[in-house]
C-alpha cells in the first residue's frame, strides 16, 4: 500500500499547481495487457507475400484459360437486330432473373441496395469478439449454415418455378395497382422466405452471430441460385427451358 501511495504521489503530486489530480484507481486490465509480438501477425512481409502469390496464381490461371478458350470480338452491334436472348454479364444475370419476378426499381435498385446496406451494417450489428476469425464461429454455426443453405436450395428454385408458372404480374393485371402486383407482393414474398430461417432459429435463443450467419447464408445462396437460373434455364425470349431443350439451337454455354 505504501509503494502504491508513493507511486501515486510521484505521478500526481498534491503540492503542485497542476490543473489535474488523481481521482480514483480501478483494479482493471487494459485491452492491450499481455498483447505482445507472440499474439501479432505482421502485415509486412507475411501478408504481402501471400497477396503476391495469389496475384500471380490468378494471373497464371487467366493466361492459361485464355489459351484454351477463344473469345474474339464480334461484329459491330446492329441497333435494329437484338440478340435473343440478350443476357447480362454473369455478375448481373442474377438481377436480370429478378427482373422477371418483380418491378425493375425493386429488382435493380432496392434489393441490391438492401444487400449492400446489410453488409455495411454487419460489423455494427454483430460486434462480439467471440469466435472471431473462425469459420462459422462454432459447430453450431456450421449446422446453422448447412441447414439454411439446404433450405434456400429448395425454396428459392420453387419460388422461381411457381412465379414463372403463375406470374403475379399476369394474374393480378387490371386487378390491383401495378406497384402492388410487381412491387409490394414480390417484396413481401422474398422477405418472408429470407426471414423464415431466422424466425425458426429464434426458438432456440441463438446469438446475434448465429442469426447473421443464417441471414447471410440465405442471401448468398439465393444470389447463386438466381444467377444459375438466369444463365442455364433462360433461353430465347428469356423464357424458361431445360438447358438441353433450348429452341433455335441456342446453347447457354456458347457464350462462355
Amino acid at each position: 500500500m505504501a509503494d502504491q501511495t508513493s507511486v501515486t504521489d510521484e505521478i500526481f503530486p498534491l503540492h503542485t499547481n497542476k490543473s489535474y489530480a488523481l481521482v480514483e484507481l480501478m483494479p482493471r486490465e487494459g485491452p492491450l495487457v499481455g498483447k505482445g509480438p507472440d499474439d501479432t501477425v505482421f502485415a509486412f512481409p507475411l501478408v504481402l507475400l501471400w497477396e503476391i502469390v495469389l496475384l500471380l496464381g490468378v494471373t497464371l490461371f487467366i493466361f492459361l484459360f485464355s489459351l484454351l478458350k477463344q473469345a474474339p470480338l464480334e461484329t459491330i452491334a446492329n441497333p435494329l437486330v437484338t440478340t435473343d436472348p440478350a443476357k447480362a454479364p454473369w455478375y448481373f444475370i442474377g438481377l436480370q432473373e429478378l427482373l422477371e419476378h418483380m418491378h425493375p426499381l425493386v429488382a435493380g435498385v432496392l434489393i441490391p441496395a438492401s444487400l449492400v446496406l446489410f453488409l455495411i451494417a454487419l460489423p455494427y450489428i454483430d460486434h462480439s469478439r467471440e469466435g472471431a476469425g473462425v469459420w462459422f464461429t462454432s459447430p453450431q454455426g456450421k449446422r446453422i449454415v448447412g441447414w439454411t443453405a439446404l433450405y434456400t436450395l429448395v425454396v428459392m428454385p420453387l419460388y422461381i418455378l411457381l412465379d414463372n408458372a403463375f406470374s403475379l404480374r399476369e394474374l393480378l393485371r387490371n386487378v390491383v395497382p401495378l406497384w402492388v402486383a410487381q412491387g409490394l407482393l414480390p417484396v413481401l414474398i422474398i422477405a418472408v422466405l429470407v426471414a423464415l430461417p431466422v424466425v425458426v432459429l429464434r426458438r432456440g435463443k441463438p446469438t446475434v452471430r448465429e442469426m447473421m450467419l443464417a441471414l447471410f447464408t440465405v442471401m448468398f445462396v439465393a444470389a447463386v441460385i438466381f444467377t444459375l437460373s438466369g444463365f442455364l434455364f433462360r433461353g430465347p425470349g428469356f423464357k424458361m427451358y431445360l438447358p438441353w431443350q433450348m429452341p433455335n439451337g441456342y446453347n447457354p454455354f456458347d457464350g462462355l
